[in-house]
């Protein structure tokens, strides 16, 4: 009995356990209530707050900023009597309108926010309904988990979407995810493998199964689950099946799905972070200068409450007359006197901890960001696209850049592939005519540029690797179209075309895209079963689409059908195939009975000729990777082109074959893990089912059967090894081509590739070690060299950042020769630095490589001969390099070194080098990239850059911020960084110095007043004087100025190092400024003093010309500091000083007793009518302000013997 009860325990543990880690959904069609209750509904809320949550929650959020606290504190410690300075109501005054401003955009960004959810929660769709047995029209928000949805053409996913049935006959759907990842090209999903074979429409009410699935997550390219039928029948899903929120239908005229996600479940909601946040570098040291100015604040107040206490004790016990008695009318204790002094001066110096510092900083980032989009150099034409900002709070950083990490393929690279050579079965082919023609275009293509920007732009992923001579539709993002026309000569038109490569291109009549090799042609033609198995890899080992140019988004539908109806349905991200429980039923049956082939070839009559000319202009190749497009269209040219794809199928044409029909059983995608992929395909000639497997060279080699099977295989590798590395010094990106009959051991694998299917936990694993297990043993069939040509202007870029003063690192995941040729092509190498290069295949060996490395970058130790240096590390070494007790040596080898390339890196050791980098050496650093491989590296830099490139949006979207080009990054760093970081830096430096020089001028009244709190000024000028009346002209100085002019830091790249150093902002600065902001308080306090000596004038007739003095000293203070003057520094100054006389006349003029009895009434209305008012005005800020003007001239000049000195020897 007690081995019954525990066995029951740990059942319902194991159960709940179980449940934990998956969600069951079930029909609401089977109950009258609705059976999935506990989920999400699909109404989405993305505010933060409501009408009553408003006000306290805002305040909260705000107060998490210590400056907020602290200044709220004074404001609340103003109401206490005993030791109030200003009228309670008033000093409330500055921090209410700073908590206002924040709330009021607060506010704003939620009714926007408020407005876009109503907008989405109210749009329709088809929501089958059990009460009227008919899909009737319901809003997003009304949809619920277990909900049956109709979906049609060009409708958007209201939510996560099992797809269960679609009017498509091969029952697929083609989504468009561009606005979760940026891709635009259709991806192809499938219905679930049990309802594939339905033949009449599917209906809701007869639904019965339970899906069990794994708990909402964000991961966009993986789904892992089963549906469990009536029957128990158990059948695997996975993302091919999944409809994602927010993605679009397309080519689909009807499908139908059941809810499994909904509203902030879905995968599009919780990949939703908002925008990014970091703090800058200049925002890090503004803390501790703010820390400073506490200190400096206690000081202050503490001598003047000791200095109060010491005046008071004098006094003895004759109380002064004017002494304040305590609360309950008693004399106060000098102690007691001291410390209630010390807490009202606190309020009076307050002013010295900038209250609208954080403000101003944010206001003026916000326009730093627009004049950086507002710049036409950053404008791409060709793409259409501009710099994008997605980090509005660390502008400038890019100042103070020191280390840039950046991907080669896409980013330094076009990433648009053309074919260059290939090698089969040991022998090369160098298709020497292709590269002559192409060698011509690229001479060509300077004349046309001023004919495209006549003849239009190309839009980004028009046209794939084909240069046609005839007429080509042009599709763009936006779906326009654009011909080109005229009578220009073919080479011309072709050399257009050819610079903008992309994924997808009409097929035209004549492939001159690539100009076949004639040796290699003449042997596909007499039938080497070597080549023609070289051809059908590439043309069957990808996952391009095939389309109609009139319809681009339209797959073509053959007019055959293939006898046995099956369907691809892979399971992870990583690897997708067909039904593998039907192939596994399918194999069973065929070991008792023989299936004729599904195709016969053509007659013997066949030319090859007819049937090319009647797909060709008909069909459009859309490939997910350049290098797909690029191998198809290459084996195209040699008339073997795909036709068709299915996904049980692919379809090609090859030469005295005709149309072959390859029954697709398992496709082994490609990632950054495998490096490789696979598909898996049953020959129709043969029936031999055939692994065709493509990859990177340092995968493939290690996957071939062992070098003692045969000699010839032997004598074929060793070629073939021999070729890709003479590809790759020529900078061609190399794969390796394979094949394998695995008529033997599929069953077997299929049994267990099933169950690593149908896991639900650690399914990735199960699905990676079960594709590592049928590809091996495989036969080598040839390799591809594929050109991937230099963007514009790099080289320039490259240099000019080098002579800025910036470490540049290359990570890339290319075979190293290829990686080394285009770093000396993009000047990142130079031929006449030493190169250290490190390939190491053990550990040991590793350590030794970097001791030996250690030491010969030791022997430089003049700073010269350390950038005559050059390091290249492949992935394996750096794996080594990378670990914990090896890291340091690296780390001392790399940082000595003028340039760093690192080959065959993973995405987790880019981000492992950049953090390592920025951790250690505590520098500031850049990573740039284009594709999903370079998110990592991109998030955990200091500043993140994704270029919008051919690899989808990944890299832009994790990025902040984002470039069309790799040659705007020298102007975004060297000019745009360069003038944020000097404005920012110049701006709060200035801060710090107005408000100290305005504390201090009450600070020295303490000494003539008793230390008692007085205050000369009057409380409406201290509550406004920073807040209002000088806060204008310094936004438009952090805006606008320009410390040099842009042509000026271009030319000369050096000025970048200002910034690098942090010149601009050193923590001496702060205290300069401290000190010339005292120096300057004591001018404007003591000359008037002196003016109005032994006068009868009151108080506030001798304290408003200092106020005023104070605002002119400050005022010019920041035109000496200005460097370039513009209409809006001219205006905000006369603002500034019409304001403040505006409001002094006003208030001095309704204000006849307001503080008896010193009164402000008509105060400045005398003063304007004084002579000595005027000579005040002259004689003190020239005074007050002659150190500083002495200084940049002193600094000028030493800069220009710094620069000119040399030549001017010379």
């Amino acid at each position: 009995t007690d081995d019954t009860s525990m066995s029951a325990v740990r059942g319902r543990k194991k159960r709940k356990n179980k449940e934990n880690k998956t969600r069951t959904v079930r029909a609401n069609t089977l109950l009258n209530d609705h059976p999935n209750p506990h989920y999400a509904n699909n109404k989405i809320k993305t505010t933060k707050y409501t009408l009553l949550s408003f006000l306290p929650k805002n305040l909260f959020e705000q107060f998490h900023r210590f400056a907020n606290v602290y200044f709220v504190f004074i404001a609340l410690l103003n109401f206490v009597p005993v030791v109030n300075a200003f009228q309670p109501e008033l000093a409330l005054a500055p921090v209410v309108f700073i908590l206002s401003v924040t709330a009021i955009k607060d506010l704003w960004e939620d009714y926007r926010r408020h407005r876009s959810d109503t907008e989405i929660n109210h749009m329709d769709c088809l929501v089958y309904s059990s009460m009227e047995r008919r899909y009737v029209e319901k809003y997003w928000k009304e949809v619920q988990v277990g909900d049956f949805i109709r979906l049609r053409c060009n409708e958007i996913l209201p939510a996560d979407v099992l797809l269960l049935s679609s009017s498509d006959p091969d029952r697929l759907c083609h989504i468009e995810t561009a606005t979760l990842d940026g891709e635009t090209n259709l991806k192809q999903r499938q219905v679930v493998r049990s309802f594939l074979d339905l033949d009449c429409e599917f209906d809701p009410f007869k639904y019965h199964s339970v899906i069990e699935c794994e708990k909402p997550n964000n991961d966009l390219n993986r789904f892992r689950g089963y549906i469990v039928h009536r029957s128990g029948r158990r059948d695997v899903l996975c993302k091919e099946n999944l409809l994602l929120r927010g993605c679009t239908i397309r080519n689909t005229e009807e499908a139908v799905g059941i809810v499994i996600y909904a509203g902030h479940e879905t995968k599009a909601m919780l990949n939703n972070n908002g925008p990014r946040y970091k703090r800058s570098k200049l925002e890090r040291q503004m803390n501790v200068d703010v820390f400073w100015c506490v200190i400096i604040l206690l000081v202050i107040c503490s001598f003047a409450a000791v200095g109060h206490g010491l005046w008071m004790f004098q006094y003895g016990d004759k109380r002064p007359v004017f002494d304040v008695l305590s609360p309950q009318g008693t004399n106060l204790s000098p102690i007691m006197s001291a410390i209630y002094l010390f807490l009202t001066l606190i309020i009076v110096f307050q002013v010295l901890i900038p209250i609208s510092l954080f403000v101003s900083i944010e206001i003026v980032k916000i326009c730093q960001v627009y004049l950086i989009h507002q710049d036409m150099d950053l404008y791409d034409e060709e793409t259409d696209s501009h710099l994008q900002c997605r980090a509005l709070n660390i502008t400038e950083d890019l100042g103070q850049m020191q280390y840039i990490f950046s991907d080669k393929t896409g980013t330094l690279t076009e990433n648009k592939m053309v074919f260059r050579r290939c090698t089969v079965a040991g022998v090369e082919y160098s298709h020497d005519a292709n590269a002559r023609r192409l060698a011509m275009y690229q001479e060509m293509d300077s004349e046309e540029e001023e004919c495209m920007s006549h003849g239009g732009t190309l839009p980004r992923r028009e046209s794939v690797t084909s240069h046609q001579s005839a007429r080509v539709v042009l599709r763009s993002q936006s779906t326009k179209s654009h011909r080109r026309t005229g009578s220009r000569a073919e080479a011309k038109r072709a050399s257009i075309l050819s610079k903008h490569t992309a994924f997808s291109s009409p097929m035209v009549s004549s492939p001159k895209d690539i100009t076949p090799d004639p040796q290699l042609l003449y042997k596909l033609s007499s039938d080497l079963s070597d080549i023609i198995d070289f051809f059908i890899a590439l043309t069957i080992c990808n996952t391009v689409v095939v389309s109609s140019p009139n319809q681009p988004r339209h797959k073509v539908k053959p007019s055959w059908k293939s006898e046995i109806k099956q369907v691809s349905g892979g399971c992870s991200s990583l690897l997708s195939s067909p039904s593998a429980e039907s192939t596994l039923t399918k194999l069973h049956e065929e070991q008792s009975s023989h299936l004729e082939p599904t195709f016969s070839p053509v007659p013997p009559c066949y030319d090859g000729k007819a049937s090319w000319n009647l797909e060709e202009g008909e069909l459009r190749y859309e490939a997910e990777s350049p290098d797909e497009a690029a191998l198809v269209y290459a084996a195209r040219a040699y008339k073997c082109s795909l036709v068709g794809r299915l996904p049980d199928q692919v379809t090609v044409e090859l030469p005295h074959l005709g149309k072959l029909s390859f029954e697709l059983l398992h496709t082994l995608g490609f990632d950054s893990t495998r490096k490789r992929m696979s598909v898996v395909v049953k020959h129709p000639l043969t029936d031999q089912i055939t692994v065709y497997t493509k990859g990177a060279d340092s995968v493939i080699m290690d996957l071939l059967k062992p070098l003692d099977t045969g000699k010839r295989q032997k004598k074929i590798i060793c070629r073939t090894q021999n070729y890709l590395n003479l590809y790759a010094a020529d900078g061609l990106r190399t794969l390796c081509i394979a094949k394998k009959v695995s008529d033997g051991e599929y069953a077997c694998w299929l049994q267990c590739h099933l169950e690593a299917e149908t896991a639900i936990q650690g399914r990735e694993e199960l699905l990676f070690q079960s594709a590592l297990r049928l590809e091996t043993n495989l036969q080598l069939l040839g390799a591809t060299g594929v050109e991937d040509r230099l963007q514009d202007g790099v080289p320039e870029t490259v240099a000019a950042l080098r002579r800025a003063g910036l470490q540049i690192w290359v990570l890339t995941g290319d075979k190293q020769e290829t990686a080394v040729n285009i770093a000396y092509a993009c000047k990142l190498l130079d031929p006449e630095e030493e190169m250290l290069t490190l390939n190491a295949d053990s550990q040991v060996s590793h350590v030794s490589l970097i001791n030996s490395s250690s030491s010969l970058s030791s022997h430089n130790t003049s700073p010269f001969l350390v950038h005559r240096l050059g390091l290249v590390i492949d992935g394996r070494t750096l794996a080594y390099a990378l670990d914990k007790t090896l890291e340091d040596k690296f780390l001392e080898v790399a940082r000595s070194c003028r340039s760093v390339l690192c080959c065959r890196s993973t995405p987790l050791q880019k981000s492992m080098v950049v953090k390592l980098v920025r951790n250690k050496l505590k520098v500031m650093t850049l990573a740039i990239g284009d594709g999903a491989n370079d998110v990592s590296m991109i998030q955990v830099a200091d500043v993140g850059v994704g270029i919008s490139g051919q690899e989808g949006m990944q890299a832009v979207m994790a990025s902040d911020f984002a470039l069309p080009r790799f040659r705007y990054l020298q102007k975004l760093l060297l000019v745009h960084g360069h003038w944020c970081y000097s404005r920012l830096a110049n701006m709060i430096l200035y801060f710090f110095y107005k408000n100290a020089m305005f504390v201090a001028l009450l600070f020295w009244y303490q000494f003539y007043c008793g230390f008692s709190g007085s205050a000369m000024i009057d409380q409406w000028y201290l509550i406004f004087f920073n807040l209002m009346f000088s806060a204008f002209p310094q936004l438009v100085t952090g805006t606008l100025d320009k410390d040099v002019s842009a042509e000026t830091l271009q030319r000369l790249p050096q000025l970048y190092v200002n910034g690098q150093n942090s010149e601009e902002y050193k923590p001496y600065m702060f205290w300069m400024n401290m000190i010339d902001a005292f120096y300057q308080s004591l001018v404007c306090f003591f000359i008037p003093y002196f003016a109005y000596a032994d006068s009868d004038v009151d108080l506030f007739t001798w304290g408003t010309p200092i106020t005023t003095l104070a605002l002119f000293t400050i005022l010019l203070h920041l035109g000496i500091e200005t460097k370039t003057w513009t209409w809006m520094n001219w205006l905000s100054i006369i603002f500034s000083i019409t304001l403040f006389f505006t409001v002094a006349l006003c208030y001095n003029a309704s204000c006849p007793t307001c503080f008896s009895p010193s009164n402000p009434y008509w105060t400045m209305q005398r003063q304007l009518q004084e002579p000595l008012f005027y000579l005040l005005c002259l004689i003190t800020p020239v005074t007050a302000l002659l150190p500083r003007y002495r200084a940049p001239l002193a600094c000028k000049m030493l800069t220009f013997i710094t620069l000119r000195g040399p030549n001017l020897v010379k």
